[in-house]
């Protein structure tokens, strides 16, 4: 039996940009998700802490060390600059190995950095 389990998660990031104009996802400074073990267009969910909007996009990988976490296209329409969210990936695996696998989980600091 397959099932989907937590893969990994960026806890409480803090939007820095929303670019309403762009075709959409999530850009996220690259020492985030090499942290969170997420690469670029992976699928992700996107929480808002502020208002409970929840959604899923793919993420752009953004500058290194720039701490940027910028909600593009659609998914601007979700929060605001100063929001906290939760970036969460899943993956697929037999269950038995799911009893055993260990999440990466990231808590930024302030400015999203590690």
């Amino acid at each position: 039996m397959q099932i989907e389990i937590l893969k990994s998660k960026i806890h409480r990031a803090v939007i820095t940009e929303a670019n309403l104009n762009y075709v959409g996802s999530i850009t996220i400074d690259e020492d985030l998700i090499e942290a969170a073990n997420i690469i670029e267009n992976e699928k992700v969910q996107v929480v808002n802490v502020n208002n409970g909007e929840r959604l899923e996009t793919y993420v752009i990988k953004g500058k290194r060390g720039s701490g940027i976490c910028c909600l593009n296209g659609p998914a601007a329409r979700k929060g605001m600059v100063g929001d906290l969210v939760v970036i969460i990936s899943y993956a697929t695996m037999d269950f038995e190995k799911a009893k055993t696998f260990n999440p990466w989980i990231v808590f930024p600091k302030e400015g999203n950095k590690l």
